[in-house]
């Protein structure tokens, strides 16, 4: 029996292979109304900053870079609570009003307004197209 010579995966230069693993642009008609996303998004960031939700349950909405602030921010919030002896608690939140304008084709910038029992918080995002789904690419809790 002749024994067949093995086979190598093709291999890529490193900016073709960035390029072809990257995360593809998709343009604004491709994509679902970015509203009920940000709505879920807004939420899903309280619950983990007030230690309810862990932080990698997002992780498929935000890029890295975005995650990476989001996980900051909630392990600080995270000893804060325990410094002060405060257990994680369900927050209690209402979407008082959403505002997005698209700057360009597969892009959303919104704010987020937030009220809760204490004060009321705006949520900057910046939302892009990839993969033929909404990803926040910048996120800030103001």
């Amino acid at each position: 029996m002749a024994m067949m010579p093995a086979v190598h995966p093709r291999r890529f230069a490193d900016d073709a292979y960035e390029d072809y693993f990257a995360p593809q642009r998709t343009p604004s008609a491709d994509l679902p109304d970015p509203e009920p996303f940000l709505r879920n998004l807004t939420i899903g960031v309280f619950e983990t900053l007030s230690g309810v939700r862990e932080v990698e349950q997002l992780a498929r909405w935000v890029t890295e870079e975005a995650f990476r602030a989001l996980v900051v921010r909630s392990n600080l919030t995270a000893r804060a609570r325990s410094a002060r002896g405060v257990p994680a608690r369900r927050p209690v939140h209402s979407i008082l009003s959403i505002r997005h304008s698209a700057p360009a084709d597969g892009v959303v910038e919104a704010v987020v307004i937030v009220a809760s029992p204490a004060r009321t918080r705006a949520v900057a995002m910046r939302l892009e197209g990839m993969d033929g789904r909404w990803r926040a690419t910048s996120l800030a809790v103001l």
